[in-house]
């Protein structure tokens, strides 16, 4: 009876210690895949926009660099999805909080995709207004003109509350065990806090005013800090010193007031007016551009949530 007491203790020993082990290595294989998640997001950031803004420190940020910091927002997108694929926990197996969670984060991303959208039309309607007035100089009717060439006015604007990133105050402070649930947790405050960021950097710029990036920094700010201190702090720089305000704007309402001075003293303006078509042509493909990328985040994003909607109503039935 004793030896077979002493059998069965063994037995249990050795589960236990099983069971313990395959907890570490579970432990240990969910934190790599954090971590992996995190140095992506980090090094993405860092390789795109270190080096474009150090360059661009004693100059204006311009439209293909807020162009590329769009880019970003679907790599990073991406890279949280490989995360869901590497810790085997796919749409069917999130919980309701989880479930809730991503909408939440998807919802807030398909009214930022609105939000530039609106901002870059605003900025399509000032192309258009000038390229309406440069055709009346053309057409020898420089008073007119005059009256139509005004420079591209930005629209200033703060972020809504819905728009600022939560998850530094109330989901940051959290501690938790090494779960597929808790690590999709802390993968999506990084993605979303991350994504905010990038979206500060891109409205401060359509907008003209620092204010966007400045509030968003804010509010996400102990999370920056931990995973891109010494990007932020140069992109931060660049931001603040220029404004927010676009190279391309700057240039094109400079020659806007060339073309005015010429044609106030009397000067032949072709050489202006020429130049001015030329930076508004460019100008216009980069709108259009930026517009095509910011539709096919927006559609993709929305395509994601649809499919997590469908399937969620199919398990409830």
């Amino acid at each position: 009876m004793v030896l077979l007491l002493q059998k069965i203790d063994e037995l249990y020993s050795k589960l236990e210690n099983y069971h313990h082990h395959n907890h570490n290595h579970q432990s240990q294989a969910l934190s790599s895949s954090l971590e992996a998640f995190q140095t992506l997001v980090s090094s993405s950031l860092n390789r795109s926009l270190f080096s474009s803004s150090k360059s661009a420190e004693s100059e204006v940020p311009s439209f293909p660099w807020i162009q590329q910091c769009f880019e970003l927002i679907p790599i990073i997108n991406n890279g949280f999805a490989k995360l869901v694929v590497a810790i085997d926990y796919p749409m069917t197996k999130w919980e309701a909080d989880s479930v809730e969670e991503y909408l939440q984060y998807t919802l807030k991303l398909l009214e930022l995709c609105n939000s530039i959208t609106c901002s870059l039309s605003h900025l399509g309607k000032e192309r258009m207004s000038l390229s309406h007035g440069l055709s009346l100089v053309e057409s020898s009717s420089p008073s007119l003109a005059v009256e139509r060439l005004r420079q591209i006015q930005v629209q200033p604007k703060s972020l809504s509350k819905d728009f600022r990133f939560q998850g530094n105050e109330e989901r940051g402070k959290e501690r938790f065990s090494i779960t597929k649930r808790s690590v999709f947790h802390q993968a999506l405050v990084v993605m979303e806090g991350m994504v905010f960021w990038v979206y500060g950097i891109l409205m401060t710029g359509l907008v003209g005013d620092s204010k966007p990036y400045l509030e968003m920094r804010k509010s996400g700010g102990r999370l920056v800090s931990s995973l891109i201190s010494g990007l932020d702090l140069s992109v931060g720089e660049v931001i603040v010193e220029n404004k927010g305000m676009l190279k391309e704007v700057i240039e094109i309402n400079d020659s806007v007031a060339a073309l005015v001075s010429a044609i106030g003293i009397g000067q032949k303006s072709k050489a202006e007016a020429d130049e001015l078509q030329r930076r508004l042509e460019v100008f216009e493909r980069l709108v259009e551009d930026l517009g095509k990328e910011v539709d096919c985040v927006f559609n993709n994003v929305l395509a994601g949530r649809n499919q997590l909607l469908n399937g969620f109503q199919h398990q409830k039935q």
